[in-house]
């Protein structure tokens, strides 16, 4: 028999991640049953809604149970098969599984990866995966970019804050990232292409915006609230659109979050502001795959992959997503890759 180590949730945090939420147990697993796959899990995805997901508050999907295996997913490869379309070798985006070392998976729910020559597995991760289509549709649907406009990517040197500044620019935007290191605004620059960034840890950000786009903002992809989406409202131009992908500021908070302190700017400006959920899109998938792929391909996206190695230290490591710790896409090593 297979022997798995699983992640459970066992206390719902308060405030940060401690000791004794989660638990780490070896099990066995029994036999696969029939129309199953068996993954082992190469790479573990670690995202924001993960700490949501720990909570009880109600968002679009229901909490994890208490003594449940924490909701993840990730990238593996296929062990054992019991479905016939899908065979042993084979590399599967592992969706709504678990934070664990193997996860059985019916066969007609699991996705197969195709292997594209120079592209690394991360890539699904990244431009390829989820992240890059929740940057992708949030701003091609939402955001509608036009040449010339005013974009600015709060979360800038995250893995989806990356890539909605460099589809900003191939869409012709003037493009201003907010991110929390020297480093990372150097990355933003230098290497994805963003006309500007700033560092909200040492730079006032409201006269940063006022530098970087003095006439106005056109376009905000929010990930962060909080006082850096203050600043950001306040300098919005008429008819301005603002996708809300997340508030990452306010996940760990423990006595609540008000809204923006102007919010009536968003009336004065006639913003359209509209909260999307990746989930929203994926039906439509394939079709931000092509084109991420494509500009992939013709080196128009730059990437960049923060590997922890261990499923042991997942929860540790979810923690840098709250601290500006990560560099692109945040991921655990589990396992090996294919040779």
């Amino acid at each position: 028999m297979t022997t798995n180590q699983v992640w459970y949730l066992r206390k719902r945090p308060v405030g940060k991640i401690a000791d004794g939420d989660l638990e780490l147990v070896t099990e066995e697993m029994g036999p696969l049953g029939p129309d199953m796959v068996r993954v082992r899990t190469v790479y573990l995805s670690l995202d924001p809604t993960n700490r949501i997901w720990m909570s009880d508050m109600d968002g679009y999907l229901p909490p994890v149970p208490i003594d449940d295996p924490m909701r993840g997913g990730g990238i593996g490869v296929v062990e054992e098969s019991n479905f016939d379309a899908i065979p042993v070798g084979a590399l599967i985006n592992t969706g709504l599984s678990t934070w664990a070392m193997y996860n059985d998976i019916p066969g007609g729910m699991a996705s197969m990866l195709p292997a594209i020559p120079g592209v690394p597995l991360t890539a699904y991760m990244g431009p390829l995966g989820a992240t890059g289509m929740t940057a992708y549709f949030g701003l091609m649907d939402i955001g509608k970019p036009k040449e010339g406009e005013a974009l600015v990517v709060s979360a800038a040197a995250g893995a989806v804050g990356s890539m909605v500044g460099q589809i900003g620019k191939i869409h012709g935007c003037h493009v201003v990232g907010i991110a929390g290191s020297d480093d990372k605004c150097q990355w933003l620059t230098e290497e994805a292409g963003f006309d500007a960034a700033i560092n909200y840890k040492t730079e006032d950000v409201g006269a940063a915006l006022d530098k970087h786009c003095p006439n106005g903002i056109d376009i905000n992809f929010e990930s962060v609230g909080g006082e850096i989406m203050d600043a950001v409202i306040a300098r919005l131009n008429d008819f301005s659109r603002m996708p809300l992908c997340g508030l990452i500021s306010t996940y760990n908070d423990t006595d609540g979050s008000p809204g923006p302190s102007n919010f009536a700017n968003l009336l004065m400006r006639r913003t359209t502001l509209r909260g999307f959920i990746i989930l929203d899109y994926f039906d439509r998938f394939p079709e931000g795959a092509q084109a991420m792929a494509g500009w992939l391909m013709e080196g128009r996206l730059k990437f960049e992959t923060d590997v922890v190695q261990g499923l042991e230290n997942a929860p540790a490591s979810l923690d840098r997503l709250f601290t500006g710790a990560n560099l692109g896409k945040l991921a655990v090593q589990v396992g090996p890759e294919l040779d």
